[in-house]
């Protein structure tokens, strides 16, 4: 049936579009649906795709007897009923249902190409690779609630042309790591990158071998982040479990990709801009560009992610600051006009992401993609923000720096803003919120520090947190009338502290230092008489001393981010 039979032409299955030449005997790309397909004239080249696929869709084969309005040049909505139907909608709309489904493109680049095609169902389904991960991740491609999805990639050397980057005798390790977080709203996601040179420890972890038999790898301490992935038969499930212990967020599904998705990728979008504020010349990636915007994909791109010595200090830190620039423009490109609104770029994307990457089986179909990213495609650009898990140099190296370690006030601050879904770009409404919230209990003055009485007991939190938070508090925070009471009489899930009326100053107080949430004050309704201190419970909720449990309002002073429909330049 032809697709104009149909209904609209911004309907048109794409797949559709694929119609035998007679006079060429190839299968063309009908860009213009609702227009006569021409003829090649005489001395004239025809404009010609080779359709995808073996040969073309089945169903452009001719029948016998059948009429075929694309030979003759005519299409059979060619009536004046037609127009009608064919009338092309705004601008607006039509690029709102553009085409029907996207290719994940390195997953959070779903937000930008999430009205993607539909293209050659089946084709693009047996492109993908899958990796069953357990119970590392999740069953279900949609949840109601925030969504985690784990960018990884490796340095393996899979893909002609690609012998001469990465490890040459590497099984992948998690060379880029990203860490895309969806608010539960969908208004915002933040996406995380994690140095593969921070020094952290990778949990125990049960694995499917390629051989099909199952292998339980074992924890280790202090090692590179990079190693949570292909070490010693490590799989994805290992890296997602890794980012857990890290961060406190649970990973709902992995995308991984080689060094062939950010060339092919690149090259079905037409490439993608990228500005220096000076010019480069490395010979170690050959990458070779002029000071300013250029536009970059295939071998070149590839290039651009992976080159450690042609910006800031040639470190992998400053190297995240140009992947993330990277992928910012490519979203961009991505969610554009010349892109949305051109079958063969959208073909070329879907079919070069699918090839691209392994997935988990919990998203391991098109189907259950096209789900994500339409669940997905509710962030606005403006509203995502790339930024870095803050770091410090790793005082265990001595004086050449290797490796890297968690900043231990800083990140701990990231990782609570995610996880309460805090946007690192749209902040004053949930800062306004939380100060509403607070007003009630936490308005008024603060007693001094050296004034704050308080005894810790533990709650529920890890062994010793009562004994590590009255340490920190009297060294740190100057809070020096504070004493260690011991276990708690219960359990408590949440933290909380009680105080009579005539302490309310010295809770306050308290209350800033340790990050404690309005509903963590538990006023009484009796002063407290001579030296009687308030009384601080560590729930299951209590982290660590320093660590805050009520997310912060803003971004930490000095962390490097910056929102995904900005341009910046590398330096």
């Amino acid at each position: 049936m032809d697709a104009q039979s149909r209904g609209r032409a911004e309907e048109v299955d794409p797949a559709d579009q694929w119609v035998l030449n007679p006079q060429t005997g190839n299968y063309e790309l009908r860009l213009n649906p609702s227009g006569p397909q021409s003829s090649p004239s005489a001395g004239t080249s025809p404009r010609r795709t080779t359709a995808p696929g073996r040969g073309g869709p089945s169903r452009r084969r001719d029948v016998p007897g059948q009429r075929d309005n694309r030979r003759s040049g005519g299409d059979q909505d060619e009536s004046p009923a037609a127009p009608g139907r064919r009338k092309r909608k705004p601008k607006a709309s039509r690029k709102k249902k553009a085409l029907l489904w996207t290719g994940g493109v390195m997953g959070f680049v779903l937000v930008a190409g999430s009205a993607g095609a539909y293209l050659l169902y089946q084709h693009f389904n047996n492109n993908l690779n899958t990796v069953d991960v357990g119970d590392a991740g999740s069953k279900h491609a949609t949840s109601d609630g925030p969504v985690n999805i784990l960018i990884i990639g490796t340095d393996k050397r899979t893909g002609k042309g690609n012998e001469g980057y990465g490890d040459k005798g590497s099984e992948g390790h998690a060379d880029t790591n990203i860490l895309f977080h969806v608010s539960k709203d969908r208004t915002n996601a933040t996406a995380l990158s994690i140095p593969r040179d921070l020094v952290t420890n990778i949990p125990e972890c049960p694995t499917k071998q390629k051989d099909g038999t199952s292998k339980t790898v074992r924890s280790e301490t202090k090692v590179r982040f990079n190693t949570s992935l292909g070490q010693d038969g490590r799989d994805p499930g290992c890296t997602m479990r890794t980012v857990k212990a890290l961060t406190g967020l649970s990973v709902d599904h992995f995308m991984m990709a080689d060094f062939n998705a950010v060339k092919e990728l690149s090259t079905a979008v037409g490439g993608v801009e990228v500005c220096l504020t000076k010019p480069v010349n490395d010979p170690k990636s050959h990458l070779k560009l002029p000071a300013g915007v250029s536009r970059i994909k295939g071998e070149q791109a590839l290039a651009f992610v992976r080159t450690r010595h042609s910006f800031g200090n040639e470190s992998d830190l400053d190297r995240i600051k140009q992947q993330q620039q990277f992928l910012s423009s490519m979203m961009r490109k991505m969610k554009s006009d010349s892109t949305l609104s051109s079958p063969t770029k959208m073909y070329g994307l879907a079919n070069a992401a699918t090839k691209a990457l392994t997935v988990d089986s919990g998203i391991g179909s098109i189907k259950k993609l096209t789900s994500l990213a339409q669940d997905l495609s509710k962030v606005d650009l403006k509203n995502v923000t790339f930024t870095t898990v803050p770091v410090i140099d790793n005082p265990a190296d001595g004086p050449v720096h290797k490796t890297v370690i968690i900043d231990p006030y800083k990140a701990p601050q990231v990782f609570s803003m995610m996880r309460s879904d805090v946007s690192f770009t749209e902040v004053k409404k949930k800062e306004n919120q939380a100060k509403d919230a607070q007003a009630a209990l936490l308005k008024g003055t603060r007693a001094q520090a050296s004034a704050v009485r308080v005894q810790v007991l533990n709650g529920g939190a890890v062994a010793g947190s009562a004994s590590q938070t009255l340490v920190w508090l009297q060294n740190s925070m100057g809070v020096l009338k504070s004493d260690n009471g011991g276990n708690a009489p219960a359990k408590l899930a949440n933290t909380t502290l009680a105080y009579a009326p005539n302490q309310a100053d010295q809770a306050r107080k308290l209350a800033d230092l340790m990050g404690l949430p309005a509903s963590a004050l538990k006023p009484g309704t009796q002063d407290a008489v001579g030296k009687t201190p308030m009384v601080l419970t560590l729930g299951a909720d209590f982290k660590g001393a320093g660590i805050p449990i009520a997310a912060p309002a803003k971004a930490p002073e000095g962390i490097q981010k910056v929102e995904a429909d900005k341009s910046v330049c590398a330096k």
